[in-house]
């Protein structure tokens, strides 16, 4: 018998393979311009993605990854050196090294045990403490946190909120698109994101036009006029090829978006009964499924038995950030703590099909059995 194919965690390869006509006359096109830096497809694709967002056009501002995006969305709303800033410690240290780029002092929120996302209740402890500037909640594995009452929350304490979109591109909570919650969002195009570039890239969306053109200038040395600096800013812009390339694959973001959701509705269908936390689906949300991420206390052995079956897998993420050395700090996260022990992500990605879903099902209910 031969050896089964393997199956990664993720595979962003494949959607390129899958658009490659389109991206290749796409890379052409830049290529005969002469508009490298800041062109016509990043304004485009600024103008596409605010649409797709629902921000209104012109509200979404192209930049080099979406670490800078978290950053100047920050800078941008008001944020300086010596606020506190919450957010959630499950989630990639980009969230909170943006913050401390800014000079802000991350305060971390416990999470929802269901959905792994902040807990509003949890927050409104946090912000009773006072002198929080501004929440970031984090929409993590295409989950989308409880916008409607962390919204209400911070409104409450004075805070602004900046959502994290890094991993929801798509996703909505009741009927309102990721990104169009806050004062702004901050998203990213690293390429195994839903929206995936070649590449490194971000972007700021918000409705707020002045705060938009701000995060404008902020990308590019703080120039209003070319060459003369209203403010101090840094070199973070969305590549051009990056943005043609991007605008391709956006075209397509909601039927792929559709398909993982098939994916994740055969495994909850195909997962359902064993001793294993399966994702839940809040009521008022519309996941994108970046990840699948299932919970078991062996977690670390179901995930050699699948490698085993060349099945590739993923733990996002296995050690909270106030556990990591350079951001320890001496905070009560029970929850949080226990996520990170347990989580591990199933592949999802477009371009599996049905028989490597059923696949992944069937080694997991062996594991299992």
């Amino acid at each position: 018998m031969s050896e089964a194919e393997a199956i990664p965690a993720a595979d962003p390869g494949a959607l390129v393979r899958r658009h490659a006509a389109e991206i290749r006359a796409a890379m052409e096109r830049v290529l005969a311009s002469g508009h490298y830096v800041l062109g016509p497809d990043v304004a485009a694709f600024e103008e596409e993605f605010a649409r797709f967002v629902g921000v209104g056009v012109g509200a979404c501002v192209g930049v080099a990854n979406g670490t800078d995006a978290l950053e100047l969305a920050l800078r941008a709303a008001g944020v300086r050196s010596g606020d506190r800033v919450a957010t959630v410690a499950n989630t990639v240290t980009a969230t909170v090294a943006a913050i401390g780029a800014v000079g802000a002092e991350p305060m971390f929120v416990e999470i929802d045990d269901a959905t792994m996302t902040m807990d509003p209740g949890a927050l409104e402890a946090v912000l009773r403490g006072g002198k929080v500037r501004a929440v970031v909640p984090v929409h993590l594995y295409g989950q989308m946190a409880d916008m409607t009452r962390i919204g209400a929350v911070a409104a409450a304490h004075g805070a602004v909120v900046i959502e994290d979109c890094a991993q929801a591109h798509g996703a909505a909570w009741n009927g309102v698109a990721a990104g169009a919650w806050g004062a702004a969002a901050a998203f990213s195009f690293y390429p195994t994101k839903n929206l995936g570039a070649l590449g490194d890239g971000g972007a700021v969306a918000t409705r707020d036009v002045a705060l938009g053109e701000r995060v404008r200038r902020l990308r590019q040395y703080g120039w209003q006029t070319r060459y003369v600096a209203e403010e101090g800013g840094r070199n973070s812009r969305l590549d051009e090829m990056q943005a043609a390339i991007l605008r391709v694959k956006l075209a397509y973001l909601a039927a792929e978006n559709a398909q993982r959701a098939a994916h994740a509705a055969a495994y909850r269908r195909g997962l359902a009964g064993l001793p294993l936390r399966l994702p839940i689906v809040a009521a008022g949300s519309r996941p994108v499924w970046h990840q699948f991420a299932v919970r078991t206390g062996k977690r670390d052995a179901l995930r050699a038995e699948l490698a085993a079956g060349r099945i590739g897998t993923a733990v996002l993420y296995p050690v909270p950030v106030h556990q990591q050395p350079a951001y320890r700090c001496d905070v009560a996260l029970p929850l949080t703590e226990r996520a990170c022990s347990e989580v591990l992500c199933l592949p999802v990605h477009p371009t599996l099909t049905a028989a490597e879903v059923e696949r992944v099902i069937a080694a997991v209910r062996a594991f299992f059995a």
